[in-house]
């Protein structure tokens, strides 16, 4: 087990195996030592999250979204690492995009979510830039999906 993911354990947290794509685009695709992961959409153990913040969502039930995108992140980079999530050197950019209302503007607490949970995994690796935006809906429905870039070692 990398160092990662014996943090991520003591976190509760066991990356599930990288999720397929659900439409005609690949999961990730590296550029010499950057890994682009597709964005991923909230998902929880009863299937998608879904959701309009600011209509029928809190902003903590947001951020729990946003969490599950940044697990479903980690799972990609483990994969695009053949397995060894310790090649991962560091988080580079987040998106993140939040399916909400026109007059909503907690944006960035929502994504938090991700931020908050990737940089408690993964330390000083795990800090990045990142965006939060609205969006007026989202593929399936779901409340939050983010995109990431991350370095990784050769």
């Amino acid at each position: 087990m990398s160092s990662y993911e014996a943090k991520l354990a003591e976190m509760g947290v066991i990356l599930p195996d990288a999720a397929a794509p659900l439409a005609n685009y690949v999961p990730f695709v590296q550029v010499g030592d950057l890994v682009h992961v597709s964005g991923q959409i909230s998902n929880g153990p009863d299937g998608f999250v879904t959701g309009k913040l600011g209509a029928d969502m809190s902003v903590e039930d947001g951020a729990a979204a946003a969490r599950s995108c940044a697990i479903s992140l980690l799972s990609q980079v483990k994969a695009a690492c053949g397995g060894d999530l310790d090649r991962l050197v560091q988080v580079v950019k987040l998106v993140g995009f939040v399916n909400s209302t026109q007059d909503f503007t907690d944006q960035p607490k929502v994504i938090n979510g991700a931020s908050d949970f990737i940089a408690e995994a993964l330390g000083d690796a795990g800090r990045h830039a990142r965006s939060a935006v609205s969006a007026a809906s989202l593929p399936f429905g779901v409340a939050v999906e983010i995109e990431g870039i991350f370095q990784i070692k050769g």
